[in-house]
């Protein structure tokens, strides 16, 4: 299975924040969307960055109580590892395992296309494999 397939039936809708949005406005938009993970956009939908709960926890863990007061372009990734439309998802798990995220921006070109999380992956690979076991139990069964 491709990342294509999972963005057809989820959406490619991606929930984005102004660089200069207080880490408490992107709070609020994390929770009110209730996700993870949102990206950094500039005024054109350009990606600048992606900005999780935990480059939010590791925020507070280094700036203390005024932290909410920064701006998400303070706290965001700016390193962005992304993945196209045609990777597969065992790839994608792979990379996010690797590298320690929960989130991939799917790009086409230089176009958002989508994204992501581990919980997305890890439905359709649960969903992957109870298709292939009922097909193998039906072939069990059928074949005698």
């Amino acid at each position: 299975m491709v990342i294509s397939a999972i963005l057809k039936r989820k959406g490619a809708q991606v929930v984005s924040v102004n660089p200069d949005d207080t880490i408490h406005q992107v709070a609020v938009t994390l929770a009110q969307h209730r996700i993870g993970a949102a990206l950094v956009s500039d005024p054109r939908g350009g990606m600048l960055g992606i900005i999780s709960e935990r480059d939010i926890v590791r925020g507070m863990a280094g700036q203390g109580p005024g932290t909410t007061q920064l701006l998400a372009k303070h706290l965001m990734t700016r390193s962005v590892i992304t993945i196209g439309p045609e990777t597969r998802v065992t790839e994608a798990l792979a990379l996010m395992t690797d590298r320690r995220i929960r989130h991939l921006p799917v790009l086409v070109g230089n176009q958002v296309a989508g994204m992501v999380s581990i919980g997305d992956l890890v439905k359709a690979r649960i969903e992957q494999a109870e298709l292939e076991a009922a097909e193998l139990k039906h072939y069990v069964a059928t074949a005698g």
